[in-house]
């Protein structure tokens, strides 16, 4: 079974007519690309690791990119959920964000751990004996 993401034509139909056109030919890839766009984002993997079966990743990246900017994301969102609203919370993936161990309340320069209670009182402390 493949796990690849591929828009069906039903899908494909709602989504097609709101893709920009820059002329003649057209693109032929964009189902593609736009498949391979929503496989990364639901499988949370890097643009690298993009399968190949839905182009090159640079494409791919690049198409997403591009129409990040341009809005056409927005767009696509109003058409299929009726909800034209621009949204005002927006969600980062903390997976991605690199901290210095610092930022958590550690020590530079190596480990120092404290005790915060003796011992003995955590004894006393257990909720089961």
């Amino acid at each position: 079974m493949s796990r690849l993401f591929w828009l069906n034509e039903e899908q494909w139909a709602k989504i097609e007519p709101l893709l920009p056109h820059y002329g003649s030919p057209p693109r032929v890839d964009d189902r593609r690309i736009l498949s391979g766009i929503i496989h990364v984002l639901r499988c949370g993997c890097r643009w690298c690791d993009c399968p190949s079966d839905y182009g090159p990743y640079t494409t791919v990246y690049n198409r997403f990119n591009r129409w990040s900017r341009k809005g056409i994301w927005q767009r696509i969102y109003a058409a299929i959920t009726g909800d034209a609203r621009t949204p005002r919370q927006l969600l980062a993936d903390s997976t991605h964000v690199k901290a210095h161990r610092s930022a958590a309340g550690a020590e530079k320069g190596g480990t120092n751990v404290r005790r915060l209670v003796a011992p003995a009182a955590v004894e006393r402390l257990r909720s089961m004996p």
